[in-house]
């Protein structure tokens, strides 16, 4: 059953194969890109066939041999662990074979807010923000900061972060949601601990042939920079707010001395925040159950709490707990959070696919 599954990926490749030395593909750039992309991305999984292929004839071999006088002991011991090693290539096959995110491979805007919670919100945004830049470290991505408004406090209000890199947003995806944290604020005299909020987004970057945008709906203000800065800043009118009409969402960029580089920074965010609007509503008209996704990004659900008193840190959607919120924050080892959620992930979606084989 499963070689049989397997098999078309493996003639698919060969196809592919054929189709990129052949005239016409040759000459056509578009339809080369299109089967190189799509050969890469099945590329991990045949060479799993070539090698199930493989371990399925050598089982058969060595049960060949198992009544032969002087080769059946070792026959019997090479049977053993062929077969374990079947075991662990069909588990592998199982995740290659889940349903990909067409989003895993692209770079990523996050953005983060103050919520609840006043000056200490803020902190804890900046607090988060550098945290996350110290794991984009440990990963070898890119960051690029595309826009701040900081607060009086010392914090931000609002960072909006271009991360780049291999496979960002699979990984970056569990982040969107609220962020709660618990600890006793600088200006707290009394020692109690107090509970602020922020929210995160996690949205892929697009390409222009992804959205299309019409000149007519943008609605394009210049206005003077306000908040933290350079010395130039907060003297000239080279902050950039853009109003797209028709969905009425809003970005501002002031980060930049010039004009242009601001409304340049500002598009690439509203293009991305728009395809993601686009996208959620797409799922909701198809009837998506996006919220019962891990890290599909119901912005409106708690899904972190940090608890400084208790050095702890705990995920909700998969009641996991780890007082281990030092090193998360100070060193950004965030890989400890995400790959269980990861694992919980990938093991809702094998759920899902045996029931439906199961099912017929």
């Amino acid at each position: 059953m499963l070689q049989k599954q397997l098999q078309v990926f493996q003639d698919r490749f060969e196809t592919i194969n054929k189709q990129l030395v052949s005239q016409g593909v040759l000459t056509d750039i578009k339809l080369m890109t299109s089967l190189s992309k799509e050969q890469a991305s099945i590329k991990d999984i045949v060479e799993a066939s070539n090698n199930y292929d493989k371990i399925i004839n050598d089982i058969a071999d060595s049960k060949s041999m198992l009544y032969d006088p002087e080769l059946g002991q070792m026959a019997k011991e090479e049977l053993k662990e062929l077969e374990i090693k079947k075991q662990n290539l069909e588990e592998h096959i199982k995740l290659l074979l889940l349903p990909k995110d067409p989003n895993d491979d692209k770079n990523i805007f996050i953005e983060l807010r103050a919520g609840t919670g006043g000056d200490e919100a803020s902190l804890f945004v900046a607090d988060l923000y550098r945290a996350y830049l110290k794991y984009c470290d440990t990963q070898g991505w890119k960051t690029e900061l595309m826009n701040t408004n900081f607060s009086e406090a010392g914090g931000y209000k609002e960072v909006v972060l271009l991360i780049k890199g291999d496979k960002v947003y699979s990984k970056m995806k569990f982040e969107s949601g609220t962020h709660r944290v618990q600890r006793v604020p600088t200006t707290e005299t009394q020692g109690r601990v107090h509970t602020s909020a922020i929210t995160v987004a996690i949205i892929p970057e697009v390409d222009d042939i992804d959205i299309t945008i019409k000149p007519e709906d943008l609605k394009i203000d210049a206005m003077r920079a306000s908040g933290c800065g350079g010395q130039s800043v907060n003297t000239t009118d080279s902050a950039i707010r853009i109003t797209h009409i028709p969905s009425g969402l809003v970005v501002t960029n002031q980060d930049q001395k010039s004009q242009h580089k601001n409304k340049d920074k500002a598009m690439k965010v509203l293009k991305a925040r728009l395809y993601d609007l686009q996208e959620s509503n797409r799922a909701k008209e198809q009837g998506d159950d996006r919220k019962a996704q891990v890290g599909t990004g119901d912005r409106s659900g708690r899904i972190r709490t940090y608890n400084y008193p208790q050095g702890r840190v705990s995920d909700h959607r998969i009641n996991l707990t780890l007082y281990r919120l030092e090193a998360i924050m100070n060193d950004g080892l965030f890989d400890e959070v995400v790959e269980p959620l990861i694992a919980n992930h990938q093991a809702k979606l094998i759920e899902q696919n045996t029931h439906k084989v199961s099912n017929g």
